[in-house]
């Protein structure tokens, strides 16, 4: 052989060497890729987009544990949502689903967690300053009571009930207890179309039918009823 082809020869079984190797590399890769968007999908509420309960909970935690003393749970319920369902259908009533979970999340921000705990509840920890809360629940209520235009141009007004709790008020940094608190707040004050934020009260109030009952006399944001 010439030392040109031999020169060739060693170039091409070469170049076949790296084309062998990059095959398997290029398989994993998609493969990788494959997984990570599967283990991404899990994470999230197929309807909403927003985090399923337990990634929900352990970003939560994250953030609790690092801003505990800004940090405010916000527990958001859809008032009168099988009215939507019977009135416009269930296709209506998973457009304000989904609008209203787009709408809480550019509220919170891309640091917070926010969830969807279930049917039409709601919940967002992040971090929020004390001299920005009355402002920024502000906002949250105009967004959310903002009503929602269908494919078919049929409009859909909104109504939500919102209870919020945080470390300074309630005393503790404990994901379940705040929680607990913002649930009692966002009962005592369903309906109202205000933000009510709990105080130590609202860690002692009874369940009734599963849920926290509400007392008066809390704190609240936002437009009247």
């Amino acid at each position: 052989m010439t030392p040109a082809l031999r020169v060739h020869a060693r170039i091409g079984h070469r170049a076949l060497l790296v084309t062998a190797a990059a095959l398997p590399l290029t398989g994993w890769t998609v493969h990788a890729y494959t997984l990570h968007r599967q283990l991404a999908a899990s994470r999230r509420d197929p309807l909403t987009g927003l985090l399923r309960r337990d990634t929900y909970t352990a970003r939560a935690h994250r953030i609790l544990a690092r801003h505990g003393g800004t940090a405010v749970v916000v527990l958001v319920d859809v008032d009168h949502f099988k009215a939507v369902n019977d009135t416009f259908g269930h296709a209506a009533g998973d457009a304000v689903l989904a609008a209203t979970a787009d709408r809480l999340t550019a509220w919170a921000g891309p640091h917070a967690s926010a969830g969807r705990l279930g049917g039409d509840e709601f919940a967002v920890v992040l971090q929020l300053d004390v001299a920005a809360r009355g402002r920024r629940f502000e906002q949250l209520l105009r967004v959310l009571h903002t009503p929602v235009v269908l494919d078919d141009g049929r409009t859909v007004d909104v109504a939500v009930s919102v209870g919020a709790a945080a470390p300074d008020a309630i005393g503790t940094r404990d994901l379940s207890a705040l929680q607990r608190a913002a649930d009692a707040a966002l009962y005592a004050g369903k309906h109202s179309g205000r933000v009510t934020f709990a105080g130590p009260e609202h860690t002692a109030v009874p369940a009734v039918n599963g849920r926290r009952a509400g007392r008066p006399g809390t704190a609240t944001w936002g437009r009247a009823a």
